[in-house]
């Protein structure tokens, strides 16, 4: 008789519904080859980040037969650098050579118990900042929808909870079962780009001094062509000077902000109108539809098209 692949969810005080949910859903839809259970640390109650508890059959104990575990996000006020006595000894008694998954925070538990030093993992883009600064021993990848590290996996948020699901039944069973399973969930069974697409970039705060008045005014010109030599010239600094000042305040060189508005603004214009894909790169400021196509892969790794299909919906093709 074929072995029924175990898969245990773990949830932890504050935890997200409909991440806990994902597994079971996902998994479940797959004929019968998995068995989800879900446990606490304690056997007992959990909150969750709504305004409801939830209540388990399981306590740690099943984690000792699992084939995987899963940690699923919770809220991030929970989020701490260290992990409980509870939550360690929990993953401590899971089953030799089972895998782990994190989604979202969840890479915050594996993290503060020691389980990524040395090793790449993802988490949400909105707490990417506090996880490397936690967790400089990790090689974080905040673009990256999951990543598949063996016998430890970590995805980032929310949707991404399903992306990673569908591939280990791919891994485990096949392209057509994954397929299958996404089918029965309606989900896409592979998505395109990570997380880039969906991170908002806030311009710096302006000020009186530096180099804000050369950005402002290169934000209203993003259509004409620029140089270094122009944004200088708008803050009235040496190219030497005005190249450090950016820098310190803005984070990154002239010419990689520049871009970076660029490909926003196209980002804008390719969710709000129906442009073609040219004339958008042309009121951008780039040299044309080829050239703005390399800039947005390059930055979000997906086509113009697939970023409207995804933030749009279908429209009529666009060249």
């Amino acid at each position: 008789m074929e072995h029924l692949h175990r898969v245990v969810v773990l949830a932890i005080d504050g935890v997200y519904p409909f991440e806990l949910g994902i597994p079971s859903r996902v998994f479940g839809a797959a004929d019968g080859r998995y068995e989800v259970l879900t446990c606490t640390v304690d056997g007992r109650p959990v909150r969750t980040n709504s305004d409801f508890s939830i209540t388990v059959e399981h306590g740690p104990d099943v984690l000792r037969t699992a084939d995987t575990v899963v940690i699923p996000p919770f809220t991030s006020t929970s989020v701490t650098r260290d992990v409980s006595e509870a939550v360690t000894q929990a993953l401590v008694s899971a089953a030799p050579g089972s895998r782990l998954v994190s989604i979202c925070t969840g890479a915050f538990v594996l993290a503060a118990a020691g389980l990524l030093d040395g090793r790449p993992a993802t988490t949400h883009w909105v707490v990417a900042d506090l996880f490397r600064s936690w967790f400089p021993q990790v090689a974080l990848d905040p673009d990256a929808l999951f990543i598949d590290d063996g016998d430890i996996l970590t995805s980032a948020g929310a949707a991404s909870g399903l992306d990673v699901c569908l591939h280990l039944i791919r891994k485990d069973h096949g392209s057509e079962v994954a397929n299958q399973v996404a089918r029965m969930c309606i989900v896409p069974p592979w998505r395109d780009g990570g997380q880039a697409q969906y991170i908002q970039h806030p311009a710096p705060a302006t000020t009186a001094s530096g180099t804000a008045a050369a950005r402002q005014w290169a934000l209203e010109n993003l259509h004409e062509p620029m140089v270094l030599a122009d944004l200088a010239e708008h803050s009235h600094m040496s190219l030497r000077t005005f190249a450090r000042r950016f820098a310190e305040e803005v984070g990154m060189s002239p010419g990689r902000w520049l871009i970076q508005q660029r490909v926003d603004r196209a980002r804008h214009l390719l969710e709000t109108t129906d442009l073609p894909v040219d004339e958008i790169a042309g009121q951008v400021g780039f040299a044309g539809g080829t050239s703005l196509r390399e800039h947005l892969h390059a930055a979000i790794g997906v086509s113009p098209l697939a970023y409207r299909r995804t933030f749009r919906g279908a429209l009529t093709p666009t060249h």
